[in-house]
């Protein structure tokens, strides 16, 4: 018996103008498969290796609608309503994650949706592998847009593939592949945590969390702890529903303890490699034009290795999509801090982490989203300027399709320090915009103490000087985990955070 596995189904969209993977698994009689799609006339037959079995057509041109059919010398399989145009990743943890139905201007886009021609597969969510994800595989659809079907998309995944279907005219498929809560490296193969030493931690951490308790245990634990969560979660809804305003120390004390992400060990989905295990080695290779990624929440605890951790994930997916050179847009977190945590500047280190990958590794793209966040809020509502930048960085980097002034804010390039101040220069300038006090630049001399810089704009440039520091040594911009962002390009785009230290 031969099965084509979940990602592929009635409605798909197959990577147009590239080989094209199709592939499943079959039965150890099974001597030779072959797949056909005949409207385009193209075909391809199977390499068949240790129950599994792999197909590559040749490249297609953009198609509204197709047949894909798969036979043995036994079985056949037909899907119907596929398409050929554009296919992306969309990837992540819950900003992602976050549901059409509950964005911004959800109720808008979903009455309209059935208008636009994008499709959405969404990888189904299981902590292990096992009879419930085969069960929900089986249940995995693409799907098409209706105010029903796509009430679950990612907002993300739907804003940035409708803005790509209208400006491409073709068909847009999104592969949803999130999950709320997670690091980057639950979505990594383990060798990849464990041949970087700064790394390792990762994996250290949930092997000794794991010692000495079985897999039944371990199982056990995570249930009882589903449980709880489950009826603490209920409890808090209703804190919140009486009282909008009540404080977090006071939610604690009329739910008790939040549990979250409850004990680490085989079944804990935010485990080191285990979403990688139920859900991306499940879709890969499936052909892609690219991913776009909006993750680095969670790992604010270990921000001074995320370029490693980010760099590392993108190289894993690459390979494994069998492509060193897919292209990989990915969101500069915006700003956030919980009103009763301090300022860690965790954050702050993120976003230069996620820079530092921009101008690193190959073919990446970054969209600025410094403005898109919301005090004491970590899932923003409003995702559409998120999405209308990833979109930009595809049009630029992808589709060559749009210029680097449309698709980027003015970045910062070099300084030159003259006298008590200091003149910061940009590129992709034409100028800027202000909106409100133009704010979050600071200052230091060799002491190595920063202070507040007043900043004063000179064409593409910016001056900015402290009565504190009488020779500039190092500078900083919006080095923070949230403030008021007040300096745009004249695009809309946000002047990214950048630290400068010198000598």
């Amino acid at each position: 018996m031969i099965k084509a596995a979940a990602v592929f189904s009635d409605n798909m969209v197959l990577q147009r103008n590239k080989n094209v993977r199709i592939f499943g698994t079959c039965g150890e009689d099974c001597r030779e498969i072959t797949v056909i799609v005949p409207e385009l006339e193209k075909s391809a037959s199977a390499v068949i290796r240790n129950g599994r079995w792999e197909a590559v057509l040749p490249p297609m041109k953009a198609c509204g609608r197709c047949t894909v059919v798969i036979s043995s010398e036994n079985d056949r399989i037909v899907f119907s309503d596929a398409a050929v145009g554009e296919v992306w990743l969309a990837g992540g943890q819950s900003n992602m994650e976050f549901e059409l139905q509950n964005e911004k201007h959800g109720s808008q886009a979903l009455a309209e949706c059935g208008n636009e021609n994008v499709r959405f597969y969404y990888t189904p969510k299981c902590e292990m592998i096992g009879e419930k994800l085969l069960a929900e595989e089986e249940k995995s659809r693409w799907t098409l847009p209706d105010k029903e079907s796509a009430k679950c998309w990612s907002a993300v995944g739907y804003y940035f593939a409708k803005e790509l279907s209208r400006r491409l005219g073709v068909t847009v498929g999104v592969i949803g592949c999130n999950w709320g809560g997670t690091s980057a490296s639950a979505w990594m193969d383990r060798k990849y945590l464990e041949q970087d030493s700064r790394l390792r931690p990762y994996i250290d951490d949930y092997d000794k969390a794991c010692e000495g308790r079985t897999s039944t245990q371990m199982i056990a634990e995570y249930d009882e702890y589903t449980a709880y969560h489950a009826a603490w979660e209920k409890r808090m809804q209703q804190c919140y529903a009486e009282n909008p305003a009540i404080k977090w120390d006071e939610v604690l004390k009329i739910c008790g303890e939040n549990r979250y992400p409850g004990p680490m060990g085989i079944k804990n989905p935010m485990r080191p490699c285990g979403l990688y295990e139920t859900m991306i080695s499940r879709i890969a290779p499936y052909t892609l034009a690219g991913y776009i990624y909006y993750q680095g929440e969670s790992d604010d605890h270990r921000p001074d290795t995320y370029q490693e951790l980010l760099t590392a994930l993108i190289q894993n997916w690459r390979s494994d999509w069998h492509d060193e050179e897919l292209p990989f847009m990915f969101v500069q977190l915006p700003m956030f801090r919980y009103e009763a945590d301090p300022d860690t500047r965790s954050w702050a280190k993120l976003r230069e982490a996620q820079m530092s990958v921009f101008r690193t590794v190959k073919n990446t793209g970054i969209a600025a989203a410094l403005d898109c966040g919301e005090f004491n809020n970590i899932h923003p509502i409003d995702k559409t300027a998120v999405a209308h930048r990833l979109y930009l960085q595809a049009m630029y980097h992808v589709y060559g399709d749009t210029d680097k002034m449309t698709a980027f804010p003015p970045m910062y390039r070099d300084f030159e320090v003259c006298g008590n101040k200091m003149k910061l220069r940009f590129d992709n300038c034409d100028g800027f915009e202000v909106r409100g006090e133009l704010t979050g630049f600071e200052l230091s001399g060799a002491d190595g103490d920063f202070h507040d810089a007043q900043a004063e704009i000179c064409g593409d440039s910016i001056e900015i000087s402290s009565a504190e520091v009488d020779t500039p040594v190092s500078a900083r911009f919006q080095w923070t985990n949230y403030s008021e962002v007040t300096l745009f390009g004249k695009n809309g785009i946000p002047v990214p955070p950048f630290t400068i230290q010198f000598p």
